[in-house]
């Protein structure tokens, strides 16, 4: 192609740009709102005293953690838990089972008995009046607590996403085979279009944030750019994963707008993720020293990464069954069952981020730091036989920090992914022009080792923002769950981003023989369908999380006060 360094060139810089651009403003937008809490209802303390009830479950006590502390008479450091049911109304719970919780008088137990605003709730010594905030006062108050503020505009944010798939797609242009590429074209077409039309499909729901999937989009961007690279002929079959991945997204974050319905299918949820590891582990075929891919009709499917999203969903329990200790013992079990499987599969890296996300739920369901040292002590034991039982994990950790000594055999794929790194400097190459793709003997290039494909094609620069979206996402997730409606939404949002942040820690640095190699996914970027429904997927919860006003999945009709749902909009 004529004056193709000098397009090259100009793809390089508008890239760039491009991509800290919609970086730094999605970070802007997410910073834009102040993240007050909103005010659902309000407990009378004496004549004057009103403590404002800010969210759905709301733990009651003399805890400096409990989200209503009281300093009375005979309260105990937890002593009950208000909850905002369903349809609205509003439960008060001692689930600890100790007593000395009454409403009007009647003891509470742990079944919870409703209020009604008046009510007189008694903990212990201490006597509170219920009043529940209507919506005209509640609106009236977020108002005032969450002033509106200069908007960082979705649709340019959008356009300069388009305008970096589109010069992303001139540079395969440069580098493709004529052959090759109507079918990349074709593909960078339909994800265009797919994200334009998510970004509509959100407006008619009525959101107005779109954040969280505009950096979804980019890291998605970049790992069609890079099966249009090593695998150009499968590139429109990663795009129609994509649009279903999507798809899931949405119908993921509708189906979590239920709470009661998220409550009664943690059993089916649990039983399903067994029941995907059982069939993994007697149907699946060894691949590297792991039994984690099931293989038919020349498709392969790898079960572990759907489970990733049911153990989250079943993680994230509601606030009243949190402190049952029948309760967190059964996900216990059910997580050492998890990650046993996947040790008898040879996965160590899936069953270290399984690990990982468990120590997330397990500190934010029971607030214990001492039940997360207790947990890691197990798992170094844990880890420890498991490297003297499986010879290539051993191998791994042996081969750590000395790749370069042993580059011909146990360091050849971190050697070579370092090597491309270093070849592509702060600009990259170009997208399919780089020679890791191209390496018939390593072919973890485009899953396990993306990050030298990233480095080496698109530039240090880009590879950073790709890392720096993910932890975008892991601090809007954060953010959003200081301050959120329910303990599902924030558990669940903190658990999707842990996750996602132990794969991309593991996948980089392991790369880089900064930790040792586990093989496992860069979110959102490395090939495959599994983990890119995965990833797609455990962003509903990301979603859901999000507390700013029209911008969660979480919030519909169906959680206002019953008497408010007549002249409610849809």
């Amino acid at each position: 192609m004529p004056n193709s360094p000098w397009i090259l060139n100009l793809s390089r810089v508008v890239m760039i740009l491009c991509s800290l651009s919609v970086i730094i403003r999605c970070l802007r937008s997410m910073l834009r709102d102040r993240y007050d809490p909103e005010t659902w209802a309000f407990l009378k303390l004496g004549k004057q005293q009103l403590l404002p009830v800010t969210h759905w479950e709301n733990l009651l006590g003399r805890s400096r953690s409990a989200d209503l502390q009281l300093e009375g008479k005979d309260v105990r450091r937890f002593h009950a838990v208000l909850r905002r049911t369903e349809d609205g109304a509003w439960r008060l719970f001692d689930v600890f089972g100790r007593g000395g919780v009454q409403v009007n008088g009647s003891a509470v137990s742990r079944e919870g008995l409703p209020l009604r605003t008046g009510d007189a709730i008694r903990l212990g010594g201490t006597t509170l009046r219920f009043l529940d905030a209507d919506e005209a006062r509640r609106e009236r108050l977020d108002s005032i607590r969450n002033p509106a503020g200069k908007r960082v505009s979705p649709v340019l944010t959008l356009l300069e996403l388009t305008v970096f798939q589109l010069f992303l797609l001139t540079q395969h242009a440069l580098s493709a085979l004529p052959e090759d590429l109507p079918g990349i074209a074709l593909s960078f077409s339909l994800l265009i279009l797919l994200e334009w039309s998510c970004f509509n499909a959100m407006r008619v729901m009525g959101r107005s944030g779109f954040e969280v999937e505009t950096l979804a989009f980019y890291l998605t961007s970049l790992g069609l750019s890079v099966c249009a690279a090593s695998v150009p002929q499968d590139t429109v079959r990663q795009a129609l994963i994509v649009l279903v991945a999507v798809i899931l997204f949405l119908l993921a974050g509708l189906w979590l707008r239920s709470l009661k319905r998220a409550e009664k299918l943690q059993l089916p949820a649990a039983l399903l993720a067994l029941a995907l590891l059982a069939a993994n582990y007697l149907l699946g075929s060894e691949i590297n020293g792991a039994r984690n891919w099931i293989v038919f009709g020349g498709f392969s499917f790898q079960p572990s990464e759907l489970v990733k999203v049911a153990y989250v969903y079943v993680g994230a329990s509601t606030l009243d069954r949190l402190y049952r200790r029948r309760n967190l013992f059964a996900f216990i079990l059910f997580s050492a069952i998890c990650v046993g499987v996947l040790a008898l599969l040879g996965d160590f890296g899936t069953a270290l981020i399984f690990f990982v996300t468990f120590l997330v739920i397990a500190f934010l369901r029971s607030g214990s730091i001492a039940t997360v040292f207790l947990a890691l002590s197990g798992a170094g034991m844990a880890g420890m036989l498991a490297v003297s039982v499986k010879p290539h994990i051993a191998r791994r950790f042996a081969v750590w920090g000395h790749a370069w000594e042993d580059r011909f055999d146990a360091g050849y794929q971190q050697t070579r992914a370092m090597s491309a790194a270093a070849a592509g400097g702060l600009f990259g190459k170009g997208a399919g022009a780089g020679w890791l793709h191209q390496t018939r003997m390593n072919a973890a290039s485009n899953t396990d080792l993306v990050f030298g494909i990233l480095s080496e094609e698109l530039g240090l620069i880009i590879a950073l923002c790709s890392i720096t979206a993910v932890l975008l996402l892991a601090f809007f997730a954060v953010r959003s769950a200081r301050n959120g409606r329910s303990s599902f939404y924030a558990i669940g949002a903190c658990a999707a981003t842990g996750l996602m942040l132990t794969q991309l820690a593991l996948n980089v640095f392991g790369s880089m023989d900064l930790l040792p190699f586990t093989g496992v996914p860069f979110p959102f970027v490395s090939k495959g369908g599994s983990s890119l429904l995965c990833c797609w997927m455990l962003l509903a919860f990301i979603k859901s999380a999000d507390n700013r006003k029209d911008a969660s999945f979480a919030v519909s009709s169906v959680f206002l006060p019953r008497k408010e749902k007549k002249g409610a909009k849809a």
